[in-house]
């Protein structure tokens, strides 16, 4: 039989407070549980102690996370639907009832009626289109006597997530074939039904919504996004992601296309501002310019410099008009003496 890996449990009673009660992320969870002749009543009520401490670790409710239970030995009975039970009391009332079938271990058929009628909407599984995770714990203490390897693909094929948890002798190989991958965080094994529940620890820590973008958990230089159990980098406006996908860099906001300014535009880190040529000023919109409307100030000193030149204007205006008036009289003195003079 190939090596168990044994996984480490938590001190006793570490995992049963209602503090612990995490805020899971959305889903809809299938427990499907082995109870076939090998699995002794005292056992098959520690399974049901692990099913009810389960509960008390989600986040259960109709818009949250709802709960199914499947017991299966050579026959499948779904114990209650997805659509049942959307608070914990009324679900671990039902899991209380639950009694064993006894004789085999159908486990493709378990897994191949939770896809055709547990992961149903009719039966209360959300809409693909919603993204709630659908997720089946399969509970088992021996090797499966039908064709498990197939089936489990088809189910994770139709994006049913499965974690197997073995038990005592349970097939290591068959845990292997049922559980999605990476499957060193979908398999589980425990010596005994005795310590069963201490897996609940395990299962509360991979379902609860940690907040990965949360200070100090994240490499993010500017934005950081949550993306179901990881996280992306994004940046502020005006800037762009470099190339490690965690730090940004201002763009140049003054780039063809990027602005909206009239005339200059003045870059700023990851920003930008506008201006105008020499000459306009910025209007109010503070993009378009306006040119510039000059205005001449007339000192007192340049106002008495104009009122001399003006005088000395009329001044020689004046001069130049006598000047004027001597030359006509001159010119008609001398016409009438030459007039005179030919007469003679």
């Amino acid at each position: 039989m190939p090596p168990r890996c044994l996984v480490p449990l938590p001190a006793p009673g570490s995992f049963k407070s209602a503090d612990t009660a995490c805020k899971n992320r959305p889903l809809d969870l299938l427990f499907i549980v082995d109870s076939s002749r090998s699995v002794r009543p005292e056992e098959f009520e520690k399974v049901k102690l692990f099913l009810s401490e389960m509960i008390d670790t989600l986040d259960v409710g109709e818009k949250t996370t709802r709960v199914a239970v499947m017991n299966y030995a050579s026959t499948v009975k779904v114990e209650f639907p997805l659509r049942t039970h959307f608070d914990k009391a009324s679900l671990k009332e039902a899991v209380s009832r639950i009694e064993p079938l006894s004789a085999g271990t159908m486990t493709g058929l378990a897994i191949q009626t939770a896809m055709e009628e547990v992961f149903t909407e009719e039966m209360g599984a959300r809409p693909a289109t919603f993204n709630i995770p659908r997720v089946v714990i399969v509970v088992t203490d021996g090797r499966p006597q039908d064709q498990v390897q197939g089936v489990a693909a088809s189910a994770r094929m139709a994006g049913i997530e499965i974690y197997a948890v073995g038990v005592g002798q349970a097939d290591v190989q068959s845990l292997r074939m049922m559980a999605s991958e990476p499957l060193d965080e979908h398999i589980f094994y425990v010596e005994t039904y005795g310590v069963i529940e201490k897996l609940t620890s395990r299962f509360r820590e991979t379902f609860c919504a940690v907040d990965l973008c949360a200070p100090g958990r994240h490499e993010c230089g500017q934005i950081c996004v949550s993306n179901n159990r990881s996280y992306v980098c994004d940046c502020y406006e005006g800037y762009t992601l470099n190339p490690d996908k965690k730090t940004c860099s201002a763009m140049d906001m003054c780039a063809p296309g990027r602005h909206d300014c009239a005339q200059v535009c003045l870059s700023n880190d990851g920003s930008y501002s506008c201006g105008c040529y020499e000459g306009y000023t910025l209007n109010p919109d503070k993009k378009t310019c306006s040119g510039a409307i000059t205005s001449s100030l007339v000192t007192a000193e340049e106002s008495c410099k104009c009122e001399a030149i003006a005088a000395l204007q009329d001044s020689v205006t004046s001069h130049l008009e006598a000047l004027s008036t001597k030359l006509e009289e001159v010119s008609e003195k001398l016409q009438a003496y030459q007039d005179r003079q030919q007469i003679v």
